[in-house]
């Protein structure tokens, strides 16, 4: 029994050693890197590596570029793989190679033959060869344990067949692998051999082609215009002695569009109280792809400018990437421009508003709550106080409960008087009315806190128009206005002209352009509210440009100016509700203090009430005594001799009127008590 426990776990330690050894598998590509022409044909190599262990099964995803790759055959021939699960498969459309077979009794190979593959080269550029992640390697243990932990990509370049023909330049598309934005491609060629009788040409999108055999003259220069997005392929060659010789091919790549359009996102929100909000910006490009984007923030009052330069005309494009932390920032309103590139050059500007508010709040962990910092409130007179107001408002509503339930009860047994009706129609009447007021209240608090760009072609004799990309549209006349640009040439002067439509008065300013041709101006001062036309002319020395297209904006009125003093309606609406709420607060201490002084005059009412309803019954119970004995005296008259009609009259007028003064008594004692109780409620 023992030898058996000992032979038990001698087995299952060499069961977990070997499982503590296992070392990774490896899939690798054979040539790794490598330079071939468009047109041709290469040959590359799946290697496995199993790293001295045994594998029985083997599942390979090859993913390749599908436009410039197109696989001809994969060779299955020669391979480790003893039984294959399926037939290879593979897909030009998607560029994907998928090999699953089976090893029986396992293999150790440190450079395996999975596959050999032929790939014709379509298209030039850069390619690579990577394995996808659902490729697999199981090891030999019976558990199928997958072992493949690493593998090699392969990334190849691909060119243009070396010139056979004319040598060919291009003046506006001089590198074959960069993109241009013009729409004009030129071509220049010149032959190195004499004697040559003409030239043919062709321009389409084939990589490799040849033009036909039909001579286009002696010319040694074309110009395509308005070519499209795209690779395109120039090919030409020359007629000698009557033998047309080799063909020369030559690639340009056009991309004239701008990157797309997008949204720029600011975290929290568009309206926050964090002084370092993050922006996030993405967008892609349909040819040549991204190159870089740049991020300006324009402060919109003049408060903020300060931080930013000298009358806020310093703000230039900076580059950036997403996402992008704006440093500290101030209270206030700003515009925030990103620029995005792509590789040709073209570029396209989004503008989002941000505006930075001062939070009410603030927690200042156990320091305590700031008020609008300017106040620190320590959390304990924080909670103090806010208990005593909870305690107090809790009494008030207990003893409000207490009077209303003591008011329907008394209602229920007795009709109330027309004046108490009156004040109660009156009461609900201001109820109604109250309550309108603190909805208008509440809305006024919610309310509270709540292009496409075009290149310029420079001409040689005249300056074109300067090209207006950023304006500050649908301000407000405490928003700083800016208007920004491009221009066909650095250090060029800008004359900027604004026009208010309902006085006709026009003003111009002045900014220069820099050395990438960007111009940027910015308001020192605020517009008055109103419709304004903007444009703007480019002088260089005595040469002006003509007038750029003009632009119509907005100036809206969201303040009140008294000479130089400006109030904005934010301000206005802040104090109308820190006196609404006063005026509320004072009420209900108003109130609380009335209901109390009341309530101690109403039971100092009700003692005299009922000190008088005592005195009274004291006296009624003498009167009664009186009357009592008059009665006694006329009884005993009665046995000495008969009483007259006129004492029989008097001594049943005497009995009325006593049970007529007690039940009268008795009635305006209950009224004056009623009518205190309802006083009270």
């Amino acid at each position: 029994m023992k030898r058996l426990i000992f032979t038990s776990l001698f087995v299952f330690g060499g069961v977990l050693a070997a499982a503590t050894t296992v070392s990774a598998a490896t899939f690798s590509i054979s040539p790794s890197t490598g330079t071939f022409t468009v047109g041709s044909t290469f040959d590359v190599s799946v290697l496995l590596d199993t790293k001295n262990q045994s594998v029985n099964a083997v599942q390979m995803v090859l993913n390749f570029p599908p436009d410039k790759l197109q696989l001809v055959s994969p060779a299955a021939s020669r391979s480790v793989i003893g039984i294959w699960t399926g037939p290879p498969q593979f897909n030009n459309q998607t560029g994907e190679v998928n090999f699953q077979g089976g090893i029986p009794n396992g293999i150790n190979v440190s450079s395996g033959l999975i596959t050999n593959l032929t790939f014709r080269i379509k298209s030039v550029g850069q390619a690579v060869l990577k394995f996808s992640d659902s490729s697999k390697v199981l090891l030999n243990d019976g558990l199928g344990t997958d072992v493949l932990s690493q593998t090699q990509n392969a990334i190849y370049d691909f060119v243009l067949p070396s010139p056979a023909g004319p040598i060919v330049v291009s003046k506006t598309n001089p590198d074959q692998t960069k993109w241009y934005k013009g729409p004009l491609v030129t071509f220049d060629w010149a032959s190195s051999f004499t004697g040559i009788q003409g030239f043919s040409y062709i321009f389409n999108d084939n990589p490799v082609d040849e033009p036909d055999k039909i001579s286009e003259g002696m010319q040694t220069r074309v110009a395509y215009q308005s070519v499209a997005d795209g690779t395109h392929y120039f090919h030409v060659r020359s007629l000698r002695d009557g033998t047309w010789g080799g063909t020369t091919d030559f690639a340009v790549n056009v991309d004239a569009s701008p990157p797309a359009d997008f949204k720029i996102q600011i975290i929290p929100s568009e309206t926050t109280a964090r002084r370092q909000p993050i922006i996030q910006f993405f967008t892609t490009d349909a040819n040549s792809g991204i190159d870089h984007y740049e991020l300006k923030l324009i402060p919109l009052s003049v408060q903020t400018s300060s931080s930013f330069g000298q009358n806020g005309n310093q703000q230039f494009f900076v580059e950036t990437q997403n996402p992008y932390v704006t440093p500290p920032l101030q209270d206030g309103d700003y515009d925030v421009i990103v620029r995005v590139y792509d590789k040709a050059g073209n570029y396209r500007d989004v503008t989002q508003r941000l505006q930075i508010r001062q939070a009410i709040f603030e927690f200042l962990g156990i320091g305590g709550l700031r008020l609008r910092s300017y106040l620190v409130i320590p959390w304990f007179w924080f909670f103090l106080v806010g208990f005593i107001l909870l305690g107090i408002l809790i009494l008030f509503t207990i003893r409000l409960r207490k009077w209303h339930r003591e008011h329907d009860l008394k209602v229920a047994t007795s009709q109330l008087p027309g004046h108490i009706k009156a004040q109660l129609e009156e009461l609900k009447n201001f109820r109604k009315k109250y309550r309108k007021s603190l909805m208008v209240l509440l809305l006024v608090g919610f309310v509270w806190f709540g292009f496409t760009s075009q290149r310029v072609m420079a001409q040689d004799l005249a300056l074109s128009p300067p090209l207006v990309t950023n304006v500050s549209k649908n301000i407000t006349d405490q928003d700083i206005f800016y208007i920004g640009g491009k221009t066909d040439m650095a250090g060029v002067d800008v004359i900027i002209y604004i026009q208010n439509l309902r006085t006709g008065g026009t003003m111009s300013e002045m900014a220069r352009s820099d050395q990438k041709g960007d111009w940027f101006y910015r308001n020192p001062t605020f517009l008055m509210p109103g419709n304004y036309l903007l444009w703007a002319q480019a002088r260089l020395g005595d040469v002006s440009s003509p007038p750029s297209p003009q632009i119509q904006i907005s100036v809206a009125q969201t303040a009140i100016q008294f000479g130089a003093s400006r109030l904005s309606y934010e301000v206005i609406y802040l104090i109308l509700i820190v006196v609404l709420f006063l005026a509320i607060l004072i009420l209900i201490i108003y109130l609380a203090i009335h209901s109390y002084r009341a309530r101690i005059k109403n039971k100092r009412f009700l003692k005299e009430v009922k000190e008088a309803e005592e005195s009274v019954r004291r006296g009624f119970a003498v009167l009664r005594r009186d009357i009592h004995a008059e009665l006694d005296l006329v009884k005993k008259a009665k046995f000495n001799r008969d009483l007259s009609v006129e004492e029989k009259n008097q001594e049943a007028q005497m009995l009325k009127d006593l049970e007529a003064v007690e039940k009268y008594i008795s009635k305006e004692i209950w009224e004056v008590e009623n009518s205190s109780s309802q006083t009270d409620s």
